[in-house]
C-alpha cells in the first residue's frame, strides 16, 4: 500500500474521532494525537494506530488523530476508512473481494 493523497474520516462529535492521513516525505510514521482522554488512553490510541500501520507495512505516512473519546473499534474503523481513501483502493488488502 502507498499513500497517494490526503484523506479524512470521522467527525469531531463526542465519542468519535477524526483521522487525517497524508503522504510523508521521510520513511517514518509521523503520528500526532490530540485527545480529550489522552492522559488515560493516549498510549492505547498510539498502540492501536501503529499496530494497524505496521500490519499494512505503511511507513511514509502522517497521521493526525483528533479524538473525542472514541472507542477503539471506532478509532480503527475511522483509520481504515481514511487509509482506504488515501490509497485510492476499493478495499483494504485483508478484506474479501466482492
Amino acid at each position: 500500500m502507498k499513500i497517494i493523497r490526503e484523506a479524512v474520516a470521522g467527525t469531531l462529535e463526542s465519542s468519535d474521532v477524526m483521522v487525517r492521513i497524508a503522504p510523508h516525505d521521510l520513511p517514518e510514521v509521523d503520528l500526532l494525537i490530540n485527545s480529550s482522554v489522552e492522559k488515560q488512553f493516549g498510549e492505547a490510541i498510539r498502540a492501536s494506530v501503529l499496530a494497524l500501520l505496521d500490519q499494512l507495512g505503511l511507513t511514509q505516512v502522517q497521521v493526525i488523530i483528533d479524538d473525542k473519546g472514541a472507542l477503539d473499534c471506532v478509532l480503527r474503523a475511522r483509520l481504515e476508512t481514511a487509509l482506504l481513501r488515501a490509497c485510492d483502493l476499493p478495499h483494504l488488502p485483508w478484506s474479501q473481494k466482492s
